[in-house]
């Protein structure tokens, strides 16, 4: 991708955000006159870029504007291998579907797909998830883990438990998870997660997570059949957040989280997961092949299963259609 001179030096700025840089270093790296760098910089300025110029010793990048983009998203990317190869789309059908086909290409373990919006964007078991709106966070990231594929199901719990440090680091809120990939604000859903491979019997040659998350969407920007059952940041604070920062602070909790799974195991995140557990210990009615059941969520097993007690036996449910809120017979 060839880059313009204004985004070589959003770069440059970027990748030297500890010091200062002077026109003429800019002028140097570029080709261009130093003339053509100071018209530069006073766009940047008028687009919300906030720089700290001081005589004979340059500048010195201080923010950016709540862009989403791949220069916004280094800037102060705090993490060893999540996120350290990306790519930024400003429209996708799918960061997912994108995702999938760089991973066939062998991009590394952590490689970020982000997009401003998705016009086919997808949920569990194929679900349409609503995605074209440019005020929320979509991405997909590849990772590579060295682990079976019944353990597959561990990943999406460790994200959602990322999610939910995300969401309690920046705001008051309380957010619940909803087995297996669904992030709730009361009983409006935040944030879905997407976890999908590529695995023999007993080997994951790549995994693929997608996540999405309402932001900054206003309640009437979403569809008028959705404004009953979902939510976002925005709605339940009166507080507008940087998108680029949530990506960010997520990246960083997941691959804390992460580690700590690959190198101490699954017991410290399943008893964070439990915390936040919604509907833990209540009735469920649930739907198990053509059977209608109904039984108590009584916990999560270490592999990421759902245990059910039903008359007297527990249940391990690793998929089932679950009617989480009265009168829902859509399932999860």
């Amino acid at each position: 991708m060839v880059l313009s001179n204004r985004e070589k030096i959003i770069q440059l700025l970027a990748q030297n955000m500890h010091t200062y840089v002077s026109g003429q270093w800019l002028s140097d790296q570029l080709g261009i006159s130093r003339t053509a760098v100071w018209k530069q910089m006073k766009h940047l300025k008028e687009d919300g870029y906030h720089f700290k110029a001081v005589p004979n010793k340059g500048y010195r990048l201080i923010d950016m504007p709540d862009k989403v983009s791949e220069n916004t998203l280094f800037w102060g990317l705090d993490t060893d291998v999540l996120g350290q190869m990306l790519e930024y789309h400003d429209q996708l059908t799918s960061t997912q579907d994108l995702a999938h086909t760089r991973a066939r290409e062998n991009k590394p373990d952590g490689y970020l797909i982000v997009a401003n919006s998705q016009t086919n964007g997808r949920g569990r078991l194929h679900r349409a998830f609503r995605s074209e709106n440019k005020n929320g966070a979509w991405f997909s990231f590849i990772l590579r883990p060295e682990l079976s594929p019944v353990e597959a199901q561990k990943i999406t719990l460790l994200t959602a438990v990322s999610l939910v440090r995300t969401i309690k680091q920046k705001t008051t809120l309380e957010p619940k998870i909803k087995w297996p990939n669904d992030i709730l604000i009361g009983d409006k859903k935040l944030a879905g997660i997407l976890t999908e491979m590529q695995a023999e019997q007993d080997q994951i040659h790549y995994m693929v997570i997608g996540v999405g998350v309402n932001i900054n969407q206003r309640l009437e920007e979403f569809p008028e059949e959705l404004r009953q059952t979902v939510t976002s940041l925005l709605v339940e604070t009166d507080e507008r957040f940087k998108r680029r920062y949530f990506i960010q602070d997520f990246l960083k909790h997941f691959e804390a989280l992460y580690r700590t799974l690959l190198t101490d195991g699954f017991k410290s995140i399943k008893q964070e997961w439990e915390k936040h557990a919604f509907k833990l210990g209540e009735t469920l009615d649930y739907r198990l092949g053509k059977e209608e059941k109904t039984g108590v969520f009584v916990d999560i097993h270490d592999s990421g299963a759902l245990l059910i007690e039903h008359e007297g036996k527990t249940e391990r449910l690793y998929s089932a259609d679950i009617h989480w809120f009265k009168g829902d017979k859509s399932g999860c």
